[in-house]
């Protein structure tokens, strides 16, 4: 579609006019979470919608994720398109089994008589303090799950964007929003346009090292790439945008060119998308390699509340820079 001129948002607010959007234009699009009605949801992504549009369309639950799963799943099979909310992305595990077991499989058992077009979004990722059960990185949990997407915006833009290709999706979509991102700024323009799943981004171009990253860590990429600029380091930095399922495309070109990369996530190192696309860019580029791929994670540790141990458990700018001076040598 064709954008509108853009103008400075900051990502909740950009989350704000896709869901205001995504009501106004199909009445089949509904909202339930905790305390996202009069509140306005935790974060204030849903703030002035229950008044705009009222309880039926912006409902409040109970504090019982499986029910508000559970209740998304079965309005989706009788044709609505739900939004649901997850406080944070810790509280899914109280809702797995609606996820993985129901929403994920129902197309394919049912042969496409049913479906489960529904979009929960929830808050993950550390950096403030937040520690073992309001912090973790969960895309890992749901990356064996065939029929389930998941959506990962690390801009305001594509923040819009993406949630509103993501109501208009067939699919469950669990579509995740990296706190620390919340308050960031940047052009988003007006009017509902989509960003196309599954596609990635070149946020940066260069010829050197490729870096691919989500959410926060696309901007600790960059951070990092333009320090090592200086040093005469050209990193391109690719933002996947959607994790599942990726758009290898984008990312195998980008190391047949540069040869070499750096994966960037914030999950723990053992059995995530870090190893995942290691493994993948190893399998198709073995041949166009100058170093082993380099992956740059978390710790295999539960996320503490010390602030201090905090930052040194999750990876930022600095270990980006380490892990392409690693594959440079």
């Amino acid at each position: 579609m064709t954008q509108s001129p853009a103008r400075t948002r900051t990502f909740v607010q950009a989350l704000t006019e896709a869901l205001d959007l995504a009501l106004e234009r199909d009445p089949n699009v509904y909202m339930l979470g905790e305390d996202i009605g009069e509140m306005g949801g935790d974060f204030g992504v849903t703030r002035g919608l229950w008044a705009k549009y009222g309880e039926t369309r912006v409902r409040d639950t109970p504090l019982s994720e499986a029910a508000i799963i559970g209740t998304a799943v079965g309005s989706a099979m009788m044709g609505m398109r739900p939004v649901a909310e997850i406080m944070f992305a810790d509280f899914l595990g109280e809702c797995y089994d609606q996820l993985v077991n129901n929403a994920a499989k129902m197309h394919y058992m049912f042969d496409g008589q049913f479906k489960a077009p529904i979009v929960v979004r929830t808050a993950c990722g550390g950096g403030f303090g937040g520690g073992p059960h309001h912090s973790q990185s969960v895309e890992g949990w749901f990356l064996n799950v065939p029929g389930l997407v998941i959506v990962a915006p690390a801009t305001p833009a594509d923040a819009k964007g993406l949630l509103l290709a993501s109501i208009e999706n067939d699919n469950p979509i669990l579509f995740l929003e990296h706190k620390a991102l919340y308050r960031i700024k940047g052009d988003v323009p007006e009017g509902y346009y989509t960003t196309p799943l599954r596609q990635a981004r070149i946020a940066r171009e260069g010829k050197d090292v490729t870096v691919v990253a989500t959410m926060k860590m696309v901007h600790e990429a960059l951070a990092a790439a333009a320090e090592l600029e200086k040093e005469g380091i050209n990193v391109e930095v690719i933002d996947l945008r959607t994790i599942l399922p990726y758009d290898a495309e984008t990312v195998l070109a980008s190391v047949r060119k540069t040869g070499r990369a750096v994966v960037a996530n914030e999950a723990p190192r053992t059995g995530g998308l870090a190893s995942e696309l290691s493994a993948v860019i190893g399998e198709a580029c073995f041949r166009d390699l100058k170093a082993p791929v380099e992956r740059v994670t978390g710790l295999d540790t539960p996320i503490p509340f010390s602030l201090v141990l905090e930052k040194y458990i999750l990876p930022g700018k600095e270990q980006v820079v380490e892990g392409i001076r690693r594959v440079m040598k």
